[in-house]
């Protein structure tokens, strides 16, 4: 990410709470960025998913771990680190959900809708040993959508919830 990104960390405790305070921050810092409501949820689902996955096991439930978030909102991308203190893994032995035989199964979905709704999805082995997912998805004009529309100047009213 280049020098010009603003960067968010956040650290969470390894608690089922922390995956809807994940979601929930995820989803206003995506909102801060530009991003629109759909793109918005599919952010922070993606979040919810990894973070899901780094309490139950990367750090297998121990309290005693931590869950880190870094968010780098760079022009082109908007890219979510997640790193959780576990052991780590190799993304080709997660079974494919959509595989005839994983079907029924429930391991696997997460990485599958963090792919789906993210433009770049990679895990890495963090510096700690444990695992760091990094995606990103990117900006509407990065996409060759048009990009949104700067926001009016403000007239000191607040605007209505609609208009925002």
């Amino acid at each position: 990410m280049p020098d010009s990104a603003n960067r968010i960390e956040v650290t969470m405790e390894t608690l089922l709470d922390s995956v809807a305070l994940a979601e929930g921050i995820t989803e206003r810092v995506a909102r801060a960025a530009g991003f629109n409501d759909d793109d918005c949820l599919k952010i922070g689902m993606s979040v919810r998913e990894g973070v899901i996955n780094a309490f139950r096991y990367g750090n297998e439930e121990q309290q005693h771990k931590k869950i880190h978030l870094l968010f780098e909102i760079g022009e082109d991308k908007f890219v979510v680190h997640i790193v959780d203190e576990g052991r780590g893994f190799e993304l080709c032995e997660v079974p494919d959900p959509l595989a005839e035989e994983n079907l029924l199964k429930t391991s696997g979905r997460g990485i599958f809708l963090m792919r789906t709704f993210m433009d770049e999805f990679e895990v890495r082995r963090s510096t700690q040993g444990g695992a760091e997912l990094v995606m990103a998805k990117k900006r509407a004009h990065s996409r060759g959508q048009a990009s949104p529309a700067a926001p009016p100047v403000s007239s000191g009213k607040r605007p209505h919830p609609r208009d925002r």
